[in-house]
């Protein structure tokens, strides 16, 4: 039975990714690169304050950014107000010279790093964040209206004249543009979506054209102000529409004002600005611009080279294939392409694995193909071209568990592969700009990370951190265990990740909730030591008391083609609900403490899909289900993600990937909950679903949520604590405590992330 400390237990870690630091320290390290000198800070948050880090890999050093008790000292004596060093009242400071700026106390300060004395300092408001600075930082590009401008000090001039709504410059399609989040945090706009030339006179934009698209509209019942009934509309293409935003890229001379306009047809963009999803980009001198189409079925992706000065466009290589051709697994990760000075670095799964091909850059003949194996390339790190070496990550290469990344090296001919890391840990990898060395995280699903710099042969330059977790064990927390079963075709090895319930007893059986997302698009189980993403539901559950698991069963990226490609044209299949309820008995055949008659799922967005999916599909496993934000009719969802994984000009598949049409099969208890404003899955989706269930004659629950979006960000703890009482009383048969988690508040940082 759940009690008030299992959701206080609960509750702490469902802070824990907007609390960094508060229950382990040490695991998030993010690189503040000191221009110029090779060296980096980051802060790390202790538990109960932030300690400041200097770090010369060169040197193999790392110390304090400053001096924390004489700081701490210098702010007390100036403010009048007592100051921890192992506290300090501020998380986030501006680092000069020979000083740090801070905020602290209500006013602005400048604390100097070599008399460590403190004293009121003008605050300087930066530029306009929602500007986009160039590489020089002479000159910014903001957006107004449907146009752009340059600003430069007080001078300001307009790039574009023509734009007009919805045929506008430099904006990303509206149905990825989070307008309900903009509006909540205030913000009237994103950055626009440029790259500037490497040496600061141009920049590569687009005219996006959302003109013909579906209108599509929220009505928010109590606006912020208080007033009547807000209708607020959105440009947002469904499957099989004929229209869809396109993309028609320009180049914009800054000084001289002048529009180069590409000579080629616009891009298929139905989600995504080529430039910020890094399928359009400067070549490193400047002299063109590189970008990749796809045609609206995926089956077929090109590489072309744009003359910034004329327009004149130019196709290098095609690659055309029965499925998707993709230039990476994982669909909002950038494209695993690298244009070098003569040759393409190009990835593509045409052996049955992902794998580099390089092709030469004039003819777009095929040299070689560059890597080989039953693995994966999951990211290009460097290329050092002298000695024709490229390095990069991939997954498949240690043989306890496929997903974990390894760092490689192979030389662009295709000879001398090594492993630089060559352990069996899964690395995530930050480069600096320069190349020089990177950044490490090494660790496992149940191993906490390690954080070191290295060179490009493996050897540790400097230790940064060791990651404790010994604040997560004190609520009561182990780590979980990485299991491998078989699919259900009786064959494919799939993978996994099991929870035990706090307070453990192997005598006991436990009732079980899989927090399940199906994929295709991403995995659910990193391989790494959770950040507080995958275990965002689950770990607070296993507080509760409840046995968790979750799984990447077929359909799901991050192994080989066919593994990817088994929910293609099936895209109730994605993830393999069958491929569950095979892991959920196999595991119970060894741990008898997993109880098959009491097993609930939980899901959001694509999980709250196939949390309805599963309860329909499969009525004798899955008896109670709590779906979030579910997009439960393709055919009135996202053109990009239905076509793109259940077949473009397919109606039979999207009919047959709906909820909608089989809610009849409904036995067990269901929760709905969706957010008024989630302009991401639109709320008709649980409406259409509710509303099918009520002629059906069918028992639910159905929250919501007033104003809310997609991802619950304001409320986030209310709509968790709703699922879990409702997970409490109908799989464990109790009632929920009285004890309620409070509201979260975004850390600024994590707002920052969000809107990077």
């Amino acid at each position: 039975m759940s009690t008030d400390a299992n959701y206080q237990a609960a509750e702490k870690l469902l802070r824990r990714p907007v609390s960094p630091g508060e229950l382990v320290v040490g695991n998030q390290i993010r690189p503040q690169w000191i221009e110029g000198t090779g060296r980096f800070w980051y802060k790390v948050a202790t538990g109960t304050g932030t300690r400041f880090v200097l770090v010369d890999p060169a040197a193999g050093t790392r110390e304090p950014l400053f001096d924390h008790a004489r700081l701490a000292a210098a702010l007390a004596a100036a403010a009048g107000q007592p100051v921890d060093a192992e506290a300090l009242p501020f998380t986030t400071i501006v680092l000069r010279a020979d000083a740090v700026e801070l905020l602290a106390f209500g006013g602005y300060w400048r604390c100097g790093l070599d008399d460590y004395r403190c004293e009121p300092a003008e605050f300087t408001p930066p530029a306009n964040p929602l500007d986009v600075p160039s590489p020089d930082g002479s000159v910014a590009v903001s957006q107004r209206g449907p146009n752009l401008w340059a600003v430069a000090g007080d001078r300001e001039w307009p790039l574009t004249t023509d734009g007009e709504p919805q045929y506008q410059y430099g904006t990303s399609p509206e149905s990825l543009g989070n307008g309900t989040l903009l509006r909540k945090f205030g913000i009237p706009y994103l950055p626009p979506a440029v790259a500037w030339s490497p040496d600061s006179t141009k920049v590569l934009t687009h005219r996006t054209d959302e003109r013909d698209v579906r209108q599509t509209a929220l009505i928010e019942s109590r606006p912020a102000d208080g007033g009547a009934p807000a209708l607020h509309t959105q440009r947002y293409a469904y499957a099989g529409d004929d229209a869809a935003p396109r993309a028609e890229l320009v180049v914009l001379d800054v000084a001289a004002g002048t529009v180069v306009r590409a000579q080629a047809d616009p891009l298929f963009a139905p989600t995504v600005s080529p430039v910020m999803g890094k399928s359009a980009w400067w070549s490193d001198d400047g002299s063109a611009v590189w970008y990749l189409s796809q045609t609206r079925d995926r089956h077929t992706l090109s590489l072309h080279r744009l003359d910034p000065a004329t327009g004149e466009v130019g196709t290098v290589l095609t690659e055309t294939g029965d499925t998707r051709v993709e230039p990476n697994q994982w669909m909002y990760e950038p494209p695993i392409v690298r244009v070098l000075a003569d040759e393409v670095l190009w990835y593509s799964q045409r052996d049955g694995w992902g794998h580099l091909y390089r092709y030469d850059a004039h003819t777009g003949a095929l040299l070689n193909q560059v890597t080989r194996g039953q693995w994966a390339v999951r990211q290009i790190l460097h290329v050092d071209e002298a000695a024709r070496v490229v390095y990069f990550t991939a997954a498949g290469l240690v043989e306890a568990d496929p997903y974990r990344r390894s760092v490689c090296r192979v030389g662009l001919d295709g000879s001398g592969f090594a492993l630089v890391t060559d352990d069996e840990y899964d690395h995530v990898v930050t480069m600096p700009a320069d190349h020089a060395w990177f950044v490490d995280s090494a660790s496992t699903v149940d191993t906490a990370p390690v954080t070191t710099v290295r060179d490009w042969t493996g050897r540790v330059l400097v230790e940064l951190e060791r990651a404790d977790t010994g604040k997560l064990a004190a609520l009561g927390w182990t780590p979980p265990e990485r299991f491998r079963v078989k699919a259900a075709d009786g064959v494919t090895d799939i993978y996994g990740v099991l929870y035990r319930p706090h307070g453990f007893d192997p005598a006991a059986r436990y009732p079980v909730v899989d927090t399940i997302y199906p994929g295709p698009q991403v995995n659910r189980v990193d391989p790494c030591f959770d950040q507080g993403g995958m275990g965002l539901d689950a770990e607070p559950l296993a507080a509760l008391g409840f046995a968790v698991l979750a799984v990447d069963g077929r359909g799901t990226p991050g192994r080989d083609k066919a593994f990817h490609d088994a929910s293609y044209g099936r895209l109730g299949d994605a993830g393999s609900i069958d491929d569950h309820v095979a892991a959920l008995r196999q595991l119970a055949e060894t741990r008898p403490w997993l109880d098959l008659d009491r097993v609930g799922m939980l899901g959001h967005s694509g999980g709250g899909y196939a949390t309805v999916r599963a309860m329909l599909d499969h009525p004798e496993v899955y008896r109670v289900g709590a779906a979030l934000s579910g997009p439960h009719e393709p055919r009135f969802f996202s053109l990009d993600f239905v076509e793109a994984y259940d077949g473009a000009g397919n109606p039979d598949a999207w009919a047959r990937s709906s909820n909608v049409d089989i809610v009849d099969r409904l036995v067990g208890k269901l929760l709905l909950v969706h957010g008024e404003m989630d302009d991401r899955v639109h709320p008709d989706h649980t409406m259409r679903l509710a509303d099918r269930l009520v002629a059906a004659g069918k028992d639910f629950e159905m929250l919501i949520v007033p104003g809310a979006e997609h991802m619950f960000i304001d409320c986030l703890a209310y709509v968790r604590t709703r699922c879990w009482d409702f997970l409490v009383r109908e799989l464990m048969g109790a009632q929920p405590p009285t004890y309620r988690p409070a509201p979260i508040v975004l850390d600024p940082d994590l707002l920052s992330d969000l809107f990077a």
